[in-house]
């Protein structure tokens, strides 16, 4: 183990810091370059990538707030706090924010670039017999009556109307079809015949509009009430009801996952079920102090990483990175391993020859080049830094639990150069609760915020080869 000084640290902060404001000056430029031209030269701008797909495939933490944060505390919290995904009001009269001073086209596609995960919420008319509602003079409640035919049909219309809406402002702030859409209808009495009914009708008709918009349905609502009268449709009167995509239940049991004994276990599982599992309270991350509801997500196919291939099929994942030396009468470097080296370094375009196993003149050329470009001594020696720095090479997002992809394997690869153990991480590709707690422990190691989140300064550190 290797105790990084003071200077040591300060050089990485000072990298880290850099990365921040690089960050920064992108999410600025988003908000500049709303047009076709650069506003500042008159240059065309680069063409701009679609949305993403929202929540999509995640397992993982989020929170939702009534007014979405402004961009400054979107970014701490992205360095610094465990979630991914944010619940945003979009629509709805019976909000409480209807004033969303924060929520513009470019806020969503900035989050969306940076790696959040969106739940737009609407919030609209709420059951007959919730007391709470209606909350202003001008918003309305589900129609409680029959109809002619005794199947609340004034209800199911009022739902057609409100998906209409919510999916104009979907699609307004740029939220892409494929997207989960959700109706928030808070807890009532299920035991009001009249009052779950016409909720069950409207929630039937706000669901059918949103798939035919080509939008993915969700409802939150109660454990207890809206949730449970759902399931019970579900299994009783399966034919009955357009019933939700996903759900997202209101359970305040502090138990992060998506279960709850008030369904049976074969509802919206697996993959189709958000939870809000803590109520309002204050957290703060990055210094940034904000009023949540905690979540745990479970949806689409969860957090899963598509299969990485390197050099035709060159292993780069081990549990120990061995430090190379030149060969000697008696000691060989170990072939997989430099293999792994001279592939990672072709990779980087910094090595031309054979991927051999052979730690020859042209190899060591190479890793001094590298040596050398990334500030560490050029030596015939590669260490375990150096293992690191190139290990963690490539693009540098936040990412935490829940993230997937290729820069989670990098971190999971270069924690095991950091700390060798028989029991190393899986380079799976999916920031687990494993991920987290070698990062927590590296973290905390080499005195750097303890987070569990690989944001500027852990990726500054592990390109340093802090160990």
């Amino acid at each position: 183990m290797s105790r990084p000084g003071a200077s040591t640290l300060r050089a990485v902060r000072a990298r880290a810091a850099a990365g921040v404001l690089a960050v920064v000056l992108a999410t600025a430029s988003l908000a500049v370059l709303g047009g076709s031209e650069d506003a500042a030269t008159g240059a065309a701008a680069p063409a701009r990538k679609a949305n993403v797909v929202t929540p999509g495939n995640f397992t993982g933490y989020g929170f939702d707030q009534c007014n979405a944060p402004a961009q400054w505390q979107m970014d701490r919290w992205l360095q610094s706090s465990p979630f991914l995904a944010v619940g945003i009001y979009i629509s709805g009269d019976s909000r409480a924010c209807r004033s969303q001073p924060n929520l513009t086209p470019a806020w969503v596609r900035t989050q969306l670039a940076n790696g959040w995960r969106l739940l737009p919420i609407t919030l609209g008319p709420q059951a007959s017999c919730q007391p709470r509602f209606p909350r202003y003079e001008n918003d309305k409640t589900i129609i409680p009556k029959p109809g002619g035919q005794g199947l609340y049909g004034p209800a199911g219309k009022q739902g057609i109307a409100e998906a209409t809406k919510t999916v104009s402002a979907a699609k307004t702030l740029g939220i892409a079809p494929g997207s989960t859409l959700w109706y928030d209808l808070e807890g009532f009495d299920s035991k009001n015949t009249n009052c779950r009914e016409s909720a069950l009708s409207f929630l039937s008709g706000w669901t059918g509009e949103i798939r035919a918009r080509g939008y993915v349905a969700g409802v939150y609502s109660s454990a207890s009430s809206g949730i449970l009268a759902l399931d019970n449709a579900r299994i009783n009167r399966p034919a009955s009801f357009n019933l939700p995509d996903q759900i997202w239940i209101a359970r305040w049991d502090g138990a992060a996952n998506t279960s709850t004994t008030y369904i049976s276990n074969d509802g919206w599982n697996p993959h189709a079920r958000v939870k809000q599992y803590q109520g309002g309270h204050d957290e703060t991350w990055g210094g940034v102090k904000i009023t949540i509801d905690r979540n745990f997500l479970d949806v689409g196919q969860g957090s899963v990483a598509t299969p990485e291939l390197h050099c035709g099929g060159v292993k780069i994942a081990f549990g120990i990175y061995d430090k190379l030396k030149p060969a000697t009468p008696e000691l060989t470097p170990p072939p997989a391993k430099v293999k792994a080296l001279q592939c990672l370094l072709q990779e980087q375009g910094v090595y031309a020859g054979k991927v051999s196993g052979s730690y020859d003149a042209a190899t060591i050329k190479s890793t001094n080049a590298w040596q050398a470009a990334h500030g560490f001594k050029v030596k015939p020696t590669w260490s375990t830094k150096n293992w690191m720095s190139l290990l963690t090479a490539g693009q540098t997002p936040v990412i935490k639990y829940g993230s997937t992809g290729p820069a989670v394997r990098r971190v999971q690869r270069a924690l095991n150069a950091a700390t060798p153990s028989t029991k190393p991480l899986m380079a799976t590709g999916v920031f687990d609760a494993a991920t987290t707690a070698a990062l927590k422990a590296w973290q905390k190691r080499i005195e750097v915020e303890v987070s569990g989140v690989a944001g500027s300064e852990t990726w500054a550190a592990l390109a340093a080869g802090l160990h």
